[in-house]
This record gives structure tokens, C-alpha cells and sequence, in this order.
């Protein structure tokens, strides 16, 4: 039994022997999210040479999320348990296009079997056992993270998750304290618990190596009630060491607000990372190159300005040095905390510089509740490459691919009625680029969801 598993054990045999205590029954809540989950991917013309990904990919299945969060028992400590329950249905899988390869998990959405073909359902349970004191609040067991070098990913029908412990203290006023050790992620087309790695490194496999251990913490301090500033540090043993900087500020303009948001990652090898083939990452390092150790600076911002249900928004980013920027990848879906994270491509390779347009608007605004649309475009170019794209050669340490990506969104939510929170969304984005070993990509997703309070 590992330190995680054995800690949560005993947790929760402390948590049951006060179980009927107030506090634990009445303050807990459940809930039935419902998820309705249909994707199609047109992979286009490209480099169709030297990718392999099927020229269609599209599967459709119904994900049921159940979750329970207790209270908290009486008592100078208290002590809780959280547990989520997640099932994926399959409703079709598209006749053999779910995107599975010989090296995968598994495809776009469900976990494969040996032959390729979609699962019928897979499911699983986590567990997480809780104790608070004060303002301080410790957590073991199943963890979905939302942090700078943390992110856990919900673009799909089922929700990523994280195995291990975290603390949150906010005992100093308007101070948010967080600090943590993963050692395992569970994918969202998966119902396995699969050890860390990140992009490139040939994770899972014989030549691959992966790690069980990624360290983080930070913190984020309101310097007035319009301005935050942020400083997180994630490590993941024997690939990479990571510092963020991060302000956000809010400032009211005419009739609108203006949001404003820095962000800035510096992120260096670890480990085997520095000499060890099998822990390389990608990006261009030279006289034809495409794998070495992490190298990267990326810096970023984003502006925002809303009024009237209107939001318009403009930004800039740039990823400096070798490497690719690097994030907890394991190569079955996940996030990064960078301003360019789309619904197909992430615009963060080695010297890539990228720009953005946003427009979205509320349509409450103009009395149709619970109607909204937005467009981004982003375009990416100075990307550091080598290789072929198709039979012609890209010259060694070339500079100069790009990337662009239009993606736009329509939702709806039923504001009341007997469909009230009844949700149904449309995500259809578009990417083109000229980058060895990609395809272009055309991606239709649609979404219908509705959650429904148990207790």
C-alpha cells in the first residue's frame, strides 16, 4: 500500500467514528451531472506522410458524474470525505473512427481494446478523505487541481483526475496559500491511474519512462480588491522544474471593465531530464534535432474589455528557448494555464509567437436569457521546426512554420421551466498550419448537460 492509499485509509476510519456528529450530514450536498458528449474530427490535408491519425475520427457517448461532499464533524479538527463517481456509455464510436492507435490508450473519448475497438462503458470511483482546522484545509485521496501548474482537464465527456494530497490555508487575509504532491493521473478516456510524464518523452512505453512524483505550491495575494498577484512552483521528478508569475487586474473604464492578465512561466530540465534519451521532451535544439531536455520561457497577456454583454479581447504571447512549453501530458487529453490552451492546438512550441482576437456576447442583454456566442482566432508563427512536411524538406533549424485556429462557440441554458439548467452547447473550431508531422484539422463538438441536486 503506498503513503497516499495508507493515509487515506486511516483518515477515513478517524472520519466514520464521528460520522453522525452535526455539521457532517447537514452540510453535505450530491449531485447527478449529466453530459451528452458528441465529437467529430476531420483531419485534412497535411503532412499526411509522416502523420498517421485517421482522416475522420468520431465517436458519441453519455457521461454520468456523480459527486458527494460532506460536511465537516464537530471539533477543533474536522474531518470529511468527498467521492466522485464517473460512468461513460457508449452510443456509437462511428464504425471503427474513434481515433485509437497502436500506441494510445484508447480513442477521442473511451478507452480502447486490444483490437482498436471502442469499450462499451467504463467507469470509476475516487475517494477523497478531508480534515480542516480553522482556515487551513488538508485533502487525500482523488484531486482535480485548478492551479497555474496544475490544471485538470474536463473538454471531454468525463473530467480528468489526479491522485494525492493538497493543503489550502487562508489564515492571512487575503492570502490563498496551496501546496501539494500528485503521484498519479487518471485520464479522461480511462479508468486507469497511469503514472506522470510530459509531451515527447515516449511515456508508457518500453523506451518511455514516466514519474510518480510532481511537487507544487504557491499562493495568491489580493493586493486590493481589484488586483491579484500570483507565484506557484511545480516540479515533476526527472523532467522538469517550473516557476509562474501571474497579476490579474480589473479596472473600471467608461461603462465596462477592463481585465487585465500577465502571465510568465520559466521552466527548466530536472533529473534524467537533462541527459537521459528516454526523458526528452520536444522542440528544436539544432542541426535537426526535434528532442532534448526542457528549455522555456514563455510570457503572455491578455486584455478584456466588457460592457453591455459585450466582451472584446486582444492579446500576445511568446515561447522562448529549445524546448516546447512543458505541462503534466500524458498523452490522453489534458490542460496548461496559458492564455493560448484552444480546443484543438495550444500554440506554445519552441519561439513560437502568437496573437489573439476574442469577441463574445451575452444575449441576456437583448431579453434571450441564457444565450451566449463567442469567436477566437490566434495565429502562430516563428515556430522553430525541422523535418519534412510531406516530400519536402523543411531546411535544418528552420524558423518560420505557423499555425492559426478559429474557434467558436454557441450555448444555451434554459433559465427556467421544467427544462431549467437544461444546457446545449456547439464548439466547432478549425486549424491549419505548416509543421512537420501535423495535419490540418476540422472539429465539431456538441454538448447537452444538466445536473440535478440529490441532496
Amino acid at each position: 500500500m503506498n503513503k497516499s492509499t495508507l493515509a487515506l485509509a486511516v483518515a477515513v476510519g478517524v472520519m466514520a467514528q464521528q460520522a453522525g456528529a452535526a455539521g457532517f450530514i447537514e452540510d453535505s450536498k450530491a449531485t447527478l451531472g449529466l453530459r451528452n458528449f458528441y465529437i467529430n474530427t476531420d483531419n485534412r490535408d497535411g503532412d499526411t506522410k509522416a502523420a498517421k491519425a485517421q482522416n475522420k475520427q468520431e465517436e458519441w457517448g453519455q457521461g454520468f458524474d456523480l459527486r458527494f461532499t460532506s460536511g465537516y464533524t464537530q471539533g477543533t479538527v474536522g474531518f470529511g470525505i468527498d467521492a466522485i463517481g464517473l460512468l461513460g456509455v457508449r452510443l456509437d464510436s462511428g464504425g471503427g473512427t474513434n481515433g485509437a492507435t497502436s500506441t494510445s490508450y484508447g480513442g477521442t473519448v473511451f478507452p480502447s481494446k486490444s483490437n482498436g475497438e471502442a469499450v462499451d462503458n467504463y467507469s470509476s470511483l475516487g475517494l477523497t478523505a478531508k480534515a480542516k482546522i480553522s482556515q487551513t484545509e488538508l485533502k487525500l485521496g482523488t484531486l482535480q487541481p485548478k492551479l497555474p501548474v496544475i490544471v485538470t482537464n474536463d473538454g471531454r465527456m468525463l473530467p480528468q483526475t489526479f491522485q494525492g494530497g493538497q493543503i489550502t490555508s487562508g489564515e492571512i487575509k487575503d492570502l490563498t496559500l496551496v501546496a501539494g504532491q500528485i503521484e498519479h493521473a487518471k485520464g479522461r478516456n480511462s479508468s486507469n491511474n497511469e503514472e506522470l510524464s510530459i509531451a515527447g518523452s515516449n511515456a508508457h512505453t518500453a523506451a518511455g519512462r514516466d514519474s510518480n512524483k510532481f511537487i507544487y505550491g504557491g499562493g495568491d495575494y489580493k493586493i486590493t480588491k481589484d488586483l491579484t498577484a500570483q507565484y506557484y512552483y511545480g516540479n515533476l521528478q526527472d523532467y522538469y522544474k517550473q516557476h509562474f508569475l501571474g497579476l490579474v487586474h480589473n479596472w473600471a473604464i467608461g461603462p465596462g471593465v477592463l481585465k487585465s492578465d500577465f502571465r510568465y512561466f520559466n521552466s527548466r530540465n530536472d533529473g534524467a531530464n537533462g541527459n537521459d534519451p528516454a526523458y526528452y521532451t520536444t522542440g528544436d535544439y539544432g542541426t535537426g534535432i526535434t528532442k532534448g531536455k526542457v528549455d522555456n520561457n514563455l510570457y503572455s497577456g491578455l486584455f478584456l474589455y466588457t460592457v453591455e454583454g459585450h466582451t472584446f479581447g486582444g492579446g500576445y504571447q511568446v515561447s522562448n528557448g529549445n524546448s516546447d512549453f512543458p505541462w503534466l501530458n500524458q498523452g490522453d487529453g489534458s490542460s496548461a494555464y496559458i492564455t493560448t490552451d484552444m480546443q484543438i492546438a495550444k500554440f506554445a512550441r519552441a519561439g513560437e509567437r502568437t496573437w489573439q482576437a476574442r469577441y463574445s456576447y451575452d444575449f441576456a442583454k437583448v431579453g434571450v436569457p441564457g444565450l451566449t456566442a463567442g469567436v477566437v482566432y490566434l495565429r502562430g508563427d516563428n515556430i522553430d521546426t525541422t523535418g519534412k512536411v510531406g516530400d519536402r524538406q523543411v531546411s535544418t533549424n528552420a524558423t518560420g512554420r505557423s499555425e492559426w485556429e478559429r474557434d467558436l462557440t454557441i450555448g444555451y441554458v434554459v433559465p427556467e421551466g421544467p427544462l431549467k439548467n437544461v444546457g446545449v452547447m456547439w464548439k466547432n473550431a478549425m486549424w491549419r498550419n505548416d509543421i512537420p508531422g501535423q495535419r490540418d484539422q476540422d472539429e465539431n463538438r456538441l454538448i447537452v448537460s444538466y445536473s440535478i441536486p440529490l441532496m
